[in-house]
């Protein structure tokens, strides 16, 4: 769902991309509410009100989604969905880049390697658009730094999707109503059909998370965060095959050296999982229980909770947070 979301934005033109992004957060707290609802999980919302530090992150969560929401909406319907899918690609990279920078930790040599691959794609990528490639590194940035303010807040995906778009609730039905009474909506000026997709935003949003959150307590996390990176396949394929963008030669070496770098990553990073796994077995046991012991280890290394992706364990197989449905 989220790699074919590049082919929902365009139907709802002639709506701009404000108007859908206010949609969408509107329509998403309506949707996500209505969940809530049912399942009858609301005892968070009192907690969060009487942490102010927790409910300032989540306040800066939904700042900086609603940049990602904004870019991605306008990236695509003005035929960028190529460099979009980039920005997602490159994320992992971002991420770990933030970690080092601001959490000081440690890289191993080949995860060194890996970003510094990344960078020399990004100048690659420069000289082939003739600019740097900044809807990527916008969408990157902003996404990496929702990933650690949300590795702050902790909360779980629907209850945080729930929070995020409460805070940007207001401030989107105040610029609806402005829209509609400057004659600028597009909600009643276009047809019922038309209505019901703005409205249809807010299950774009959140049914691919609640899935999400469904999935990742019964599949590894190195499976999801393998998985994941069918997002921006998909995206990528989008943009080349059904969108026809432009694709010269240096645009193919700057993702290839991008795809190079996430595949050091991988490679580094299931390694890595492998001799954490076997160290436990032989922690653990002898000879007899080692293929027990190893895989309740690869159990406790790869298995998340339920919530928000990649949040109830911050480290994918490529050691930064997985891609998740916040950013599309």
């Amino acid at each position: 769902m989220w790699g074919l979301v590049p082919l929902f934005w365009p139907l709802l033109k002639p709506a701009g991309a404000v108007e859908i992004l206010a949609h969408r957060m509107v329509w998403s707290l309506v949707f996500v509410g209505a969940a809530l609802l049912v399942l009858r999980r609301w005892a968070w919302a009192g907690e969060l009100l009487r942490q102010p530090r927790k409910l300032a992150l989540i306040t800066v969560a939904a700042a900086v989604i609603t940049i990602n929401w904004g870019l991605y909406i306008w990236s695509v319907n003005s035929g960028h969905v190529v460099e979009a899918s980039l920005g997602y690609f490159i994320n992992p990279l971002v991420t770990i880049a933030i970690g080092v920078l601001l959490l000081k930790e440690r890289l191993r040599p080949v995860q060194w390697a890996a970003v510094g691959t990344g960078c020399a794609a990004v100048v690659v990528l420069t000289v082939g658009y003739g600019r740097p490639p900044w809807i990527s590194l916008a969408l990157a940035f902003s996404f990496a730094t929702y990933g650690l303010v949300k590795k702050k807040v902790n909360l779980g995906g629907v209850e945080s999707l729930a929070a995020e778009t409460a805070i940007q609730f207001l401030p989107a039905l105040g610029y609806l109503a402005w829209l509609t009474s400057q004659g600028g909506s597009t909600f009643a000026a276009e047809g019922a059909g038309h209505a019901a997709l703005l409205a249809s935003a807010g299950i774009v949003t959140a049914l691919p998370l609640v899935c999400f959150g469904a999935a990742a307590i019964r599949v590894p996390l190195s499976t999801i965060g393998l998985l994941q990176y069918l997002t921006p396949v998909f995206q990528f394929l989008l943009g080349v095959l059904y969108f026809h963008e432009a694709m010269p030669p240096e645009r193919w070496a700057g993702f290839a050296l991008v795809w190079l770098a996430l595949t050091l990553l991988t490679w580094d990073a299931l390694r890595t999982a492998r001799r954490a796994s076997r160290a436990l077995a032989a922690e653990i046991g002898g000879p007899g229980t080692s293929r027990t012991a190893g895989t309740a280890g690869a159990a406790r290394n790869t298995g998340v909770s339920g919530g928000e992706p990649g949040a109830a364990s911050e480290s994918g197989p490529v050691g930064a947070k997985p891609l998740t449905g916040g950013g599309r």
